[in-house]
């Protein structure tokens, strides 16, 4: 394979056929840089954003640490470095913590945390190599607030967010930079049915607090206030290198949830 060389940056994204990691590999590639993108059928990501010369389509299922491995390998192969992590693959769950089982808690653990884990930690060997990189981890306003409704998801992204912080202390010497986003409502698919479960389970006592959220939340989706591109540029503007040594503001703005998302960059 010719390693293919020349571009600004190299972003690995995980879940990047629709919604949020779409619109993140779109940018990144309209501004001259080069991406790796996964999705568990690679074929997705090229219907979604047809082929370009700076993207690399790929198969991934997060949930397989062989898999990820085996996707850094041809990353390597073809762009020679990772500059950029974006982890981004994940999925809700919609339902009372009661009313959600076992294998409905293990599986979503697998893919927003473990999954997470498996490719960060194939990714990290190259970034200390490199001494230097960006691991961003997608987690959301559930990482640090949870309501009825979405207490096991919430503590899937209560999870990314300790791994984040470990993450900023144990890599900073290393020249890699570790950054946690807690998006709020944002126009993407992640509220129907092809991002959010519902528990299978359903209790009549919680009709009128969990039951609330799961009909609230379909009812939503499509009317979500964010702008999913603006939070791409945002993200953009986040890895180039005059941004990284700046600190950040950790007052509320306009992005409806984008509040306390660049706090871990703002101590490099």
């Amino acid at each position: 394979m010719t390693q293919q060389t020349g571009f600004n940056r190299v972003w690995m994204i995980t879940g990047a056929s629709r919604g949020m990691g779409a619109e993140i590999t779109a940018a990144s590639l309209a501004q001259g840089d080069a991406v790796v993108a996964t999705a568990r059928k690679s074929s997705t990501v090229t219907d979604a954003l047809g082929s370009q010369p700076g993207l690399l389509a790929l198969d991934l299922d997060v949930t397989s640490e062989a898999a990820a491995h085996q996707a850094v390998r041809l990353a390597l192969a073809h762009f020679g470095r990772i500059d950029v992590l974006v982890n981004n693959a994940g999925y809700g769950l919609a339902g009372a913590v009661e009313e959600t089982s076992a294998e409905e808690v293990r599986s979503i653990f697998d893919t927003n945390v473990m999954g997470l884990l498996n490719v960060t930690r194939a990714v990290l060997p190259q970034m200390r190599s490199q001494r230097s990189g960006h691991v961003i981890n997608m987690s959301s306003l559930g990482g640090y607030r949870v309501g009825a409704g979405f207490g096991v998801y919430g503590a899937t992204k209560f999870a990314v967010e300790g791994l984040s912080e470990a993450l900023h202390a144990e890599l900073s010497a290393l020249g890699i930079h570790v950054t946690v986003v807690e998006p709020g409502y944002f126009r993407t698919d992640f509220l129907d049915s092809s991002s959010a479960m519902e528990a299978e389970n359903v209790i009549a006592d919680y009709a009128e607090t969990a039951g609330k959220v799961r009909v609230s939340a379909s009812a939503f989706n499509g009317r979500q206030p964010g702008d999913p591109k603006r939070l791409a540029q945002a993200l953009l503007t986040l890895v180039s290198p005059p941004i990284r040594r700046c600190g950040f503001s950790w007052e509320r703005t306009p992005w409806r949830g984008f509040v306390r998302s660049m706090r871990l960059s703002s101590r490099s």
